[in-house]
């Protein structure tokens, strides 16, 4: 089933810092990313445990007071709440990304369901090439650490697409940022399988159809 990439909308006045782009890439253009209603935002004063894993290096500014995301269009191609987007029954919402961005548009996906009331440990982020950063720091301490934090599931993780130990989460966002036409047909599939109300997929939209369209 092709996607239908959700319209941009801009809001000059929302503050907030957004996620830094990484050397040589472009950032994308912020998306609305919709969900099924969001959820109250955690106490102040919560345990470490409730904090977004970061990537590595210095650690960033404290973050400022968050307007709340846009409303979702009427016109936008997304399902009513409450009816299946997916074989999975998740809603589903395509932003548009080169493949070098891909990661950054999966980084502000993150960061706004966040900032909408998601909990971290009901995120999970997965990569059709390159490695996540997070992901790539937390294995170089070796993969029992690694997947014990997935295990754990009160955080947000970074995977590989085609890792099989990934279990299912409310939400999965997926950045299709490399790999082979096979990978994407596979990954994709599988991403909607273990996304339990939202599947976000950030790429080439052009690509994803074609994939999808060749794996339909």
């Amino acid at each position: 089933m092709p996607l239908i990439p959700e319209e941009p909308q801009i809001h000059e006045s929302i503050p907030g810092p957004r996620a830094t782009p990484a050397a040589g890439r472009t950032a994308p253009t912020p998306r609305p990313v919709p969900g099924p209603g969001p959820r109250p935002a955690p106490p102040r004063g919560a345990p470490a445990s409730s904090v977004r894993p970061g990537k590595p290096g210095p650690a960033a500014p404290p973050r400022g007071p968050v307007a709340a995301p846009p409303a979702q269009r009427t016109n936008s191609p997304q399902p009513p709440a409450g009816e299946p987007g997916t074989a999975a029954g998740a809603q589903l919402q395509l932003i548009p990304a080169p493949a070098d961005g891909a990661v950054d548009a999966a980084d502000e996906a993150v960061d706004l369901l966040l900032d909408s009331g998601r909990a971290p440990g009901e995120i999970l982020v997965l990569t059709t090439g390159e490695t996540h950063p997070w992901a790539a720091h937390e294995l170089s301490f070796g993969e029992a650490s690694y997947w014990a934090q997935h295990n754990a599931a009160d955080d947000v993780f970074y995977a590989d697409a085609a890792a099989e130990r990934a279990t299912g989460r409310p939400v999965v966002v997926v950045a299709v940022n490399g790999g082979s036409d096979e990978v994407t047909a596979k990954a994709l599939p599988a991403a909607m399988a273990r996304a339990g109300t939202l599947l976000v997929v950030c790429g080439d939209p052009q690509r994803i159809n074609a994939v999808l369209g060749a794996n339909a």
